[in-house]
């Protein structure tokens, strides 16, 4: 009987560190990653890439939506529509909030000069992130 406690006892530990390990890691509340019909939250780390996070509170400040609804395969449509009018600059990337990659994006999408570091390092973070949801996946992107 006393084994059985202590087995017990360490699944349950075991099972608490590996969704401890998860929200770290990944930056999402552990109750989000397997309900795919729930919204589901994803910290922007600031810190990491000021000027993508600066563009989206701008943005989202500005009446666009904070909620990305994944839908990959209109990405490269979006991207035409939002940056059509919007002349390329000798050494920045133009970035769009919301993302080529949401729903929300496209036409009307707003778009700031930012330098190509912090552009390509914030969509790879934030690629990285969100691989494992399907689309129509509703990502809330909170900046910190």
């Amino acid at each position: 009987m006393r084994n059985r406690k202590m087995l017990f006892s360490l699944i349950i530990t075991l099972f608490l560190m590996a969704g401890s390990a998860l929200y770290e890691k990944l930056g999402l509340p552990v109750s989000e990653l397997t309900d795919h019909s729930a919204v589901v939250q994803l910290i922007f780390p600031a810190d990491r890439y000021p000027e993508t996070a600066a563009h989206i509170k701008e943005a989202i400040r500005a009446g666009q939506s904070r909620i990305c609804t994944i839908h990959r395969g209109g990405a490269e449509e979006n991207r035409k529509h939002s940056l059509h009018d919007v002349p390329t600059k000798k050494g920045y990337d133009r970035d769009e909030w919301p993302m080529a990659m949401c729903r929300e994006g496209g036409q009307g999408a707003d778009i700031k000069y930012i330098t190509p570091a912090d552009n390509r390092g914030a969509g790879s973070w934030v690629q990285n992130q969100l691989d494992k949801y399907p689309d129509g996946t509703q990502v809330e992107f909170v900046v910190k």
